[in-house]
């Protein structure tokens, strides 16, 4: 990924992300009647938010339909990089470890997913040791 900051998402608008995310690409009216599957709102205030996504360049819409359609402008993994990035600056001053064990501990971990850990940590000690012997 570049350099370049992507717009940092509120709270509403990663709901929103999350669904286009999952299904591509909607409708205010589609988008809007899944968001209201889990949450109280009301259409217009999802067009609103839109509104907002497509301004700060989180959502590209396309506007030859009559029915304007939305879809992410980024992939789920940016932003998720980027969130990730500055909540590790922010709430644990740049200490990876710190984060992971603070995620580990608050949250039951399937042995499907402590697989995986442990596979991306080996992944990165193996990594780590080969950088050190050039």
């Amino acid at each position: 990924m570049s350099k370049y900051k992507l717009p940092r998402p509120t709270e509403a608008e990663l709901e929103i992300l999350q669904i286009l995310w999952e299904h591509g690409s909607g409708t205010v009216r589609e988008i809007h009647e899944i968001l209201a599957i889990t949450k109280k709102t009301g259409y217009t205030t999802t067009l609103k938010i839109l509104q907002k996504m497509t301004d700060k360049g989180l959502v590209k819409r396309n506007e030859s339909q009559r029915s304007h359609i939305y879809e992410a402008a980024f992939q789920a993994e940016q932003t998720q990089k980027q969130l990730l990035g500055d909540l590790l600056k922010r709430a644990f001053s740049g200490d990876p470890g710190k984060l992971v064990l603070q995620a580990l501990s608050e949250h039951k971990t399937s042995p499907e997913e402590l697989a995986e850990i442990r596979k991306v940590l080996d992944d990165l000690e193996s990594r780590t040791k080969k950088r050190g012997k050039k």
